[in-house]
């Protein structure tokens, strides 16, 4: 793991590869590890840098008044993006790592040449399906009682059910087992993450009015989403489509949300296609 210092504390990222970059963004209770199988498949070819966000599987305490909210973070990776100093980056967000992507999309980044959004929240759908609204609500319980709350996350038959991770990916609970570890070790950083959690789904119509701002990202874009996604509405997907100028629509089969574990190669092929693609 690389660590860069930023306003709001101390970032954790993976850089592999060389060639063409690519920005790969994660979503809640979730870490750069999302994205193995993907890079595993890029990186021969590509530069792939992926950063551990203050999520809630992050093992770096932020900063005290660091903004933890989607804005906030998307202000982080806008930060991120200009201390690595990266140019004509593809940046790709999957789940609440595409509802970060749309805020920097909308900002208008000088640095962003391509885009890719993957089954992730957008319009009205903030806190998403079942497994969103189980998380918003754990986060207005105390340190202490979310703590408890998620030790049911040692158990598999809690990690695959509705509540958890079970409508999020069909094949990687070996994954999503890792992502709670540094919330059942480090104490520090459950209120951090209670206090993530409340900003996050503090303004639920933030990405209803942050959609129309997708209209200036006149860049390639693609949006990917999974074909048997039961969280994010395919319907989301296409409106998307629709708002970036030059955005297509792709189905991925036999894939729930988490398209970077249950379909990575697949979804690296795209990405690799919108790289070779032809414009800025």
């Amino acid at each position: 793991m690389n660590e860069i210092e930023l306003s709001a504390g101390v970032l954790q990222y993976v850089d592999s590869g060389d060639g063409p970059v690519v920005v790969l963004l994660h979503g809640l209770l979730m870490d750069a590890s999302l994205w193995d199988g993907v890079i595993s498949d890029l990186r021969s070819d590509h530069r792939c840098i992926a950063p551990t966000l203050p999520f809630g599987a992050h093992r770096r305490r932020m900063n005290d008044g660091a903004d933890l909210s989607l804005r906030g973070i998307a202000d982080l990776v806008l930060e991120f993006l200009e201390r690595l100093d990266l140019q004509d980056v593809v940046l790709v967000g999957n789940d609440t790592g595409g509802a970060v992507a749309q805020l920097v999309l909308g900002a208008e980044p000088k640095r962003v040449a391509k885009a890719v959004l993957a089954s992730c929240e957008a319009f009205d759908n903030l806190p998403p399906g079942l497994t969103g609204r189980v998380l918003a609500l754990s986060g207005r319980l105390s340190p202490r009682l979310f703590g408890a709350f998620m030790q049911q996350m040692r158990l598999k038959a809690v990690r695959r059910s509705p509540l958890a991770f079970g409508t999020l990916t069909k094949r990687g609970d070996a994954t999503t087992a890792q992502w709670i570890r540094p919330l059942l070790e480090q104490p520090e950083l459950r209120a951090e993450t209670v206090r993530m959690l409340r900003a996050v789904f503090a303004d639920q119509d933030l990405l209803t009015e942050a959609a129309a701002d997708l209209r200036r990202f006149d860049r390639p874009a693609l949006v990917v989403w999974a074909a048997d996604d039961r969280v994010m509405p395919t319907e989301h997907g296409r409106r998307l489509a629709e708002l970036l100028p030059q955005a297509t629509f792709v189905e991925v089969p036999d894939s729930y949300t988490l398209i970077p574990l249950d379909q990575p190669g697949e979804f690296a092929g795209l990405i690799r296609a919108l790289c070779a693609s032809a414009g800025r």
